[in-house]
């Protein structure tokens, strides 16, 4: 491969200087050690191996007196809880504390001990089911409002909810009105015990709606041949028109939505029912392009008034390049929405491609003023520079003072010395969810002068600090980009945009699909990558290297980059959702860069497109010191080109 970026300049250095204020922060202080072993002994509740005189005055005490009270749960009393979240009321064992308190006092049916503790309704299945029990003598109508919540999905709930749900059906406020809905939510899902188990709790007058059931189940288009009326006094019709909608909808569109036309006139349906139904309807059709039932989602898309399938409507239009069709779509957006740079860009677009240059203009400057994919797009079709719109990342010295002392920044520093990143990170973010704007610019430059890219980037999403571009985009592994870019004959911030949109910075980062690091590289794809370079398979925990992350996410990108003639957009794509999906998009995509990127299927996909070749510009705009000059979202031949089969030609 040749090389494919120009000389980099170097990013102006961080002030070294400010690290003075910190000359402790990493180094081993007085007690560590007896902290670091009596955090261990709690764990495995050796009581007696902890020095209580070694650590009484170690920031970090708390972390050994947690594990402490929670092994005394449930036995301990509310009032000592409550002591313990005061006095860590500024730290996350608070919560999670408060969290164990719930789910101890629970379980041992310490009704009256949890509601004590509780803060509202808490969070996860189990925990909402144990607080809505204790309830249920305390304030009997929002157990029963709660508990239906939690009854109301097609799949089962802990075993702490058996006592809420038994109690609420003993009391009639689960009847079999909700037995029934219930039933069909666990068909829709696929729960074939618990159609079962549910469908034994109701009464012969709900027979009717079981052999509708049971008549669908092997085939949806006889929701036509189903009577209109199922269950007491129609009651089951709703839950069980809804569930098979759902099935056939996603199985048949077409088919669907014929046969909706036949019965929706005949059967009385909830709003939330019906609108569900042709929400999904709307949605299917839009996004498999069906023709056919075009005219019935223009009809119903107003009715609906959402945002979300009306920016389905206008990509179909562009697709169909119904130039006027997407002027009338944008402006049926919420202001705000349109008022976004993709959407301008794309009036603009439209405007320009009926004869409007003068209207086109106005609408391609006003996407021009925002940092985005579109935004800088407009601004190359103007011939304006890139907005940018950095604000200052300048703290004074005293709230570097103030916030080097914070108690939270002092925890996650000496969480750090002990070895316990894991617990630093959960206190930091923690302390940055709750600062105020002032204490979160002056955290996100304690991370920046500490070196932590990811807590800076998190810190600067906690706290939304946009525009604070040294900041979200910082100077992190440089050499690493840069030796392997350089070595792969790839564009350095191209690597630097994809690992910030992967990981925000985190070389741990682990995605629930089971990628890794800072580039998230699957295990598999990190191994083949490996034996194509001569190099031992990293395993799964020797991905997470950053230099080996760069390393082998560079040599795959890179390879993406000569499946496609190195352009970038496409070979981005591929990076993100396949080489295989990349290729079947570009045998059936439009011609020009925007409308390709606009008709990639896949919404994740096509997000991290455009962000990945806006974080581009940024990252080299901010090494030449915020000067967007000679920076170009596309090359001449991304920008030209054609986007079809023809770049899968090249290969």
């Amino acid at each position: 491969m040749t090389t494919r970026f120009p000389f980099l300049p170097r990013w102006k250095p961080l002030l070294s200087a400010a690290l003075l204020c910190l000359p402790l922060a990493g180094q081993a202080q007085a007690g560590d050690g007896a902290l670091r072993d009596a955090l261990q002994a709690a764990r495995n509740h050796q009581w007696q191996a902890i020095d209580r005189t070694a650590i009484a005055d170690h920031v970090l005490v708390g972390y050994v007196d947690y594990h402490r009270l929670k092994a005394r749960l449930p036995a301990a009393t509310p009032d000592e809880v409550q002591a313990f979240l005061g006095r860590h009321a500024d730290s996350p064992l608070a919560g999670w504390m408060r969290g164990q308190a719930i789910s101890a006092y629970g379980e041992a049916g310490r009704h009256e001990r949890l509601l004590a503790v509780a803060d509202g309704e808490p969070r996860g299945a189990e925990r909402r089911c144990h607080y809505y029990t204790a309830l249920l003598g305390a304030d009997p109508a929002a157990a029963a409002e709660g508990g239906r919540a939690l009854w109301r999905v097609g799949r089962s709930q802990p075993d702490a909810c058996d006592p809420l749900f038994a109690t609420l059906r003993a009391r009639g406020e689960i009847g079999p009105d909700e037995i029934w809905e219930r039933l069909t939510l666990a068909w829709r899902d696929g729960e074939t015990g618990m159609v079962a188990y549910l469908g034994g709790l109701l009464g012969n007058d709900w027979n009717d709606a079981r052999a509708a059931l049971d008549r669908l189940r092997g085939d949806f288009a006889a929701i036509t041949r189903v009577p209109a009326c199922l269950g007491p006094d129609c009651r089951g019709s709703g839950a069980l028109f809804a569930a098979t909608m759902h099935g056939f909808t996603r199985a048949d569109t077409e088919a669907a939505l014929e046969a909706w036309r036949k019965v929706a006139p005949h059967v009385d349906l909830a709003a939330g029912h019906r609108s569900a139904i042709e929400r999904d309807l709307a949605f299917y059709s839009l996004v498999r392009d069906i023709e056919q039932n075009r005219g019935w989602v223009d009809g119903v898309l107003p009715r609906l008034d959402d945002s979300e399938l009306t920016a389905l409507r206008i990509r179909v239009a562009l697709g169909d390049r119904d130039w006027r069709g997407v002027l009338d779509w944008v402006s049926r957006l919420p202001e705000a929405e349109r008022d976004e740079a993709r959407w301008q860009y794309w009036q603009a677009r439209a405007l320009e491609q009926l004869g409007d240059t003068a209207a086109a203009e106005v609408a391609y400057a006003r996407a021009a003023l925002q940092r985005s994919f579109f935004g800088f797009a407009a601004a190359d079709r103007l011939g304006r520079p890139y907005a940018l719109n950095r604000a200052s990342t300048v703290v004074d010295e005293a709230s570097r003072r103030e916030i080097a002392a914070l108690p939270a920044v002092r925890r996650a520093e000496a969480l750090l010395r002990i070895g316990e990143p894991g617990l630093a990170s959960s206190e930091w973010y923690a302390a940055a969810a709750r600062a105020t704007p002032g204490q979160a610019m002056a955290l996100a430059d304690y991370a920046a002068r500490r070196d932590w890219p990811a807590r800076l980037v998190q810190t600067t999403i906690a706290a939304e600090l946009w525009d604070a571009l040294e900041w979200r985009f910082p100077e992190a592994y440089r050499s690493d980009f840069l030796r392997w870019g350089e070595t792969h004959g790839v564009d350095p911030y191209l690597l630097m945009g994809i690992a910030r949109r992967e990981s925000a910075y985190n070389p741990e980062a682990l995605s629930p699909a089971g990628a890794r690091g800072l580039m998230q590289l699957m295990p598999g794809t990190a191994a083949q990558v490996s034996r194509r370079l001569g190099l031992a398979d990293p395993g799964r925990f020797g991905v997470l290297d950053p230099a080996v992350n760069i390393r082998l996410g560079s040599a795959y990108i890179g390879e993406m980059l000569d499946r496609y003639g190195g352009n970038r957009l496409a070979a981005t794509a591929a990076y993100n959702a396949g080489p295989h999906r990349g290729d079947r998009w570009l045998e059936r995509a439009p011609e020009a860069f925007d409308l390709f990127v606009e008709s990639i299927p896949f919404r994740e996909t096509r997000r991290y497109v455009q962000a990945v070749l806006a974080y581009r510009v940024i990252f080299e705009s901010l090494a030449q010191g915020g000067d967007t000059t000679g920076v170009a979202l596309l090359t001449p031949a991304e920008r030209q080109g054609r986007y079809d089969g023809s770049l899968l030609a090249r290969n």
